[in-house]
């Protein structure tokens, strides 16, 4: 239920009739708002509290939408929404038609600037003011606000020392909660620290030496304190930055007591903040990046050469078992996608094994990295890609579904996914014993398919691929965990005797004598992958099929379609896009 000041506002002009004083009211109702949605439809929780007050001044002193407000990642942005029309349809946030989990310019024209991946609200709002310059308007304000993990990103602080120079009307506001999604991490999290809580720290301020007004820190639930700062800072002309302390959670007593798990906690009761367990069987298959932390770990123990490395998601990715037992040789880097990919080529010529551990929406921004820093000096590292393929309701700035395609054009690089955790396992064990050159591995996120993975060790030929069934009609070629639902989907065909099914296991190198085999005894196949079609797994099979003359052939290619794939359920959005087990049991009976 909305209560009485909230229940007037769909836009930031019904939030400026309001006065001053009945703004703090205000703030408990948008928290209690926020609370009691993501309580049910569940989401990204705790960024938002915590800036509930800074999102209420900020539209309440600028004149949204003329005036530029950009928000850094967006987990922080759903008090945004709510104050600028999406209220009414807030409860379909992250869901299958419904309005997105990110701030989006489709959606609303006060979202200045679409984000999903941290760090780049101040070189596109430094974008806009120069903008704004050129276009002889003088009096709109560009505001970007970040957080303390996010400026500690290398693309900040490029943003950074241009803004000190620029002369550009900007606004840069740090919400410094000491956290990202875990913990912040870094020199620059202890200076911030220091800056706090040491007033003879702040006559050697980083920020001014960027040659940019500094002013704070001051505390960001404190409404009055906040609107008399923006105020005053609005009639600044120039760079400026204001330092703000906030609490992530804040409003929420579990949410601030466990920030890690309140980042994004799934249902929870909306009154006392206890997480509702979801109703699942006592014996359940683990998650991939379970696995992944998991074995890393108990190879770990017995290779000492063996490293982790992770740019800022040690929870998310499983790093974290490895940081907790064995920390001295696990690496939190922070938001640094290219220093974590450089730094773990740095390791390998000096005979460590690297396991880079980065999602595969993530590895994009380290894409020149992955080239010249590993591949071209053909330096064992091993990516370990989570995330890979579908994701949900984070949507097309979190799918990962362009690895397979912008991997596989990269000299060197072995790219291989695993159809199942079990094999997860053993290309890791496979790799640290002497690898000559860097692979990827990609996973997807969620459970896998098995209870008993932790099985002895077995190496996995380099290359190679294996049968899972023979058939005499058409044949199946799929790579990663997708060929599971592909096994579903042919189980109870009445037909099921005239289906093949080849687990590819890589796809640099293929197995080109497995093809070859295929190739020769079947007229029909199929190529399944859970990336996009454009320059993945089946365009490989194609090319195959090109080079060695094999014209005859009938191949359909299903995987991820030429389009951003928005967010849903992953189960939905495989749907949408004829990927699912109903849809895969259709085009089976066409076929045989």
């Amino acid at each position: 239920m909305i209560s009485k000041l909230l229940k007037h506002i769909t836009n930031p002009k019904d939030l400026r009739k309001l006065p001053k004083e009945q703004l703090t009211e205000l703030a408990k109702e948008l928290r209690e708002f926020i609370i009691n949605i993501v309580a049910v439809k569940e989401g990204h929780l705790g960024a938002s509290l915590g800036v509930v007050e800074l999102t209420i001044a900020l539209h309440y002193i600028f004149d949204t939408p003329n005036d530029l407000l950009v928000w850094d990642v967006g987990h922080q942005a759903y008090g945004h929404k709510i104050l600028t029309g999406r209220k009414d349809v807030f409860e379909t946030n992250r869901q299958l038609g419904g309005i997105s989990g990110f701030p989006k310019r489709s959606e609303s024209e006060y979202d200045a600037f679409g984000v999903g991946h941290s760090s780049t609200s101040i070189s596109a709002t430094l974008g806009m003011a120069i903008a704004s310059r050129l276009k002889g308007e003088v009096n709109k304000q560009h505001i970007a606000v970040i957080g303390d993990a996010s400026i500690a990103s290398g693309m900040a602080f490029e943003a950074l020392n241009h803004v000190g120079v620029s002369k550009a009307n900007i606004l840069i506001i740090l919400n410094d909660n000491a956290m990202g999604i875990d913990p912040s991490v870094g020199a620059l999290k202890n200076y911030l620290t220091n800056i706090k809580n040491n007033k003879r720290v702040r006559k050697h301020n980083i920020i001014e030496a960027f040659n940019i007004d500094y002013s704070g820190p001051i505390d960001g639930h404190d409404l009055p304190a906040l609107l008399s700062e923006l105020e005053r800072l609005k009639t600044v002309s120039g760079p400026k930055f204001l330092h703000i302390i906030t609490t992530k959670g804040k409003g929420l007593q579990k949410a601030e007591e466990d920030q890690v798990k309140y980042h994004a906690p799934g249902k929870f009761n909306a009154k006392t903040g206890e997480l509702i367990a979801k109703s699942e069987l006592n014996q359940q298959p683990p998650k991939y990046q379970d696995v992944f932390g998991l074995t890393l770990v108990e190879l770990a123990k017995t290779n000492d050469k063996i490293v982790g490395i992770t740019p800022a998601m040690p929870t998310g990715s499983s790093l974290k078992f490895m940081l907790d037992q064995i920390p001295e040789r696990a690496f939190d880097v922070g938001i640094a996608e290219q220093h974590a990919v450089t730094l773990a080529a740095g390791m390998a010529t000096q005979g460590l094994i690297p396991f880079c551990n980065i999602y595969s929406t993530f590895l994009q921004r380290a894409y020149d990295q992955v080239i010249h820093d590993v591949a071209i000096q053909n330096l064992p590292v091993v990516f370990c890609l989570d995330r890979a393929g579908l994701v949900g309701e984070d949507g097309a700035t979190h799918h990962g579904v362009f690895d397979l395609a912008y991997l596989r054009c990269i000299p060197n690089l072995i790219i291989f996914a695993p159809l199942n955790e079990l094999e997860l396992r053993n290309i890791m064990y496979t790799v640290q014993l002497g690898l000559k050159g860097p692979i990827a591995i990609r996973y997807p996120r969620g459970m896998g398919t098995m209870q008993n993975w932790q099985q002895p060790f077995s190496t996995i030929e380099i290359g190679k691929g294996e049968t899972i069934k023979e058939g005499s009609k058409v044949a199946i070629l799929s790579i990663g965990t997708i060929g599971n639902k592909i096994k579903e989907a042919y189980t109870d065909n009445a037909n099921k005797d005239t289906i093949a099914h080849y687990n590819m296991r890589f796809v640099k190198p293929l197995d080109e004598n497995l093809l070859h085999k295929v190739f020769k005894k079947f007229k029909n196949i199929i190529t399944i992958e859970d990336g996009t079609i454009v320059g993945g797994f089946g365009s490989a099979v194609l090319e195959f099929a090109q080079q060695h003359g094999y014209k005859d052939k009938n191949i359909e290619i299903l995987g991820i379609p030429d389009i951003f794939i928005e967010h849903g359920k992953t189960e939905e959005l495989f749907n949408s896009i004829g990927l699912s087990v109903h849809n895969m049991k259709k085009i089976l009976s066409l076929w045989t």
